[in-house]
């Protein structure tokens, strides 16, 4: 058994004089939501039109389920399923109607397996209606269950919640959290919307210009972003509240009209609230700042740019 769903290895794609893709490496392991995170152009889609087949590697290795891409490419691509941007179904047919055309593609799948598949998206109300009456969420849902129809192992989704509401994106984060907790399915995911993969992934490739510049899962991100979360306190005297908190704590405090800010825990708002009302001070708020993964990039981003990286 494969340890990791997915090994991508050194993948590197050149266009004429352009290099889309930089020598990009990672693994996915089973059961992950693993995100593609950068801007529009960064290299995401062509990322995963080469995991998919759609584009041949300049150079670089894939392994799905430990088979190799390149060398056993039919045996490695029927362990995947995906939708590149939007799902290709027929509109005059009806999703039972797509469904039962596509699992007629491959060798033994049952109606049973299909009724299966319908139940697990959450389309059983409509799965009989027209493609065309779908708003764009259910047509998702339905090229996700095309895609699930031969059991893959690892399901890749580009852009996935492009143009749903608030709600359709939502739906779609608690349903492919869902399937990847209880079917156990590895999901890929790219995305320019920053706040919305941190909400669904367990691990993303933060990418720029073609290259990765940092893999975490978010655990570790959050772990760091404790280390520069700011405690806020509003208060009657904040000049003599920050010289209270830096004899007391021995860290700097900023000024800002009647706040004052600081790095700090959380855990410790009662002990610090404590410390400053003993010494007279009234306190009129208390609230922490923390940097969201879209702060993380837009960091690593400037860093780039001001190491000459991006020209």
């Amino acid at each position: 058994m494969a340890k990791f769903v997915l090994e991508v290895d050194n993948l590197t794609k050149v266009f004429k004089n352009r290099v889309a893709v930089d020598n990009v490496s990672f693994e996915i392991i089973k059961g992950e939501i693993f995100g593609l995170i950068g801007p529009n152009g960064a290299g995401k889609t062509t990322i995963i039109r080469m995991l998919t087949g759609l584009a041949e590697p300049t150079s670089g290795e894939i392994y799905i389920d430990g088979i190799s891409l390149r060398k056993h490419f039919e045996k490695a691509i029927a362990k995947l399923g995906g939708i590149i941007e939007t799902p290709e179904l027929y509109s005059y047919m009806t999703g039972m109607e797509n469904l039962k055309f596509f699992a007629s593609l491959y060798p033994d799948i049952t109606k049973e397996k299909i009724d299966e598949i319908v139940k697990l998206v959450g389309m059983e109300k409509r799965i009989y209606d027209k493609v065309r009456t779908y708003s764009l969420g259910m047509k998702q849902r339905i090229g996700i269950a095309q895609a699930l129809l031969h059991d893959p192992k690892l399901l890749i989704l580009d852009e996935p919640t492009n143009g749903l509401d608030p709600n359709g994106i939502k739906d779609m984060r608690k349903f492919l959290i869902g399937l990847a907790r209880k079917k156990n399915i590895s999901i890929l995911v790219s995305s320019h919307i920053l706040s919305e993969m941190e909400q669904l992934c367990d691990t993303v490739a933060i990418i720029d210009g073609g290259k990765i510049l940092e893999v975490k899962t978010l655990e570790q991100i959050k772990r760091g972003l404790q280390d520069t979360q700011k405690l806020c306190v509003k208060c009657d005297y904040p000049n003599y509240a920050g010289k209270l908190v830096i004899l007391k704590y021995h860290i700097p405090v900023t000024l800002a009209g009647k706040t004052i800010m600081f790095n700090m825990d959380d855990n410790r708002i009662p002990e610090v609230t404590a410390m400053l009302m003993k010494e007279g001070i009234q306190i009129f708020g208390v609230n922490t700042i923390t940097k969201s993964l879209e702060d993380v990039f837009t960091e690593m981003l400037e860093k780039r740019h001001n190491n000459g990286e991006i020209r």
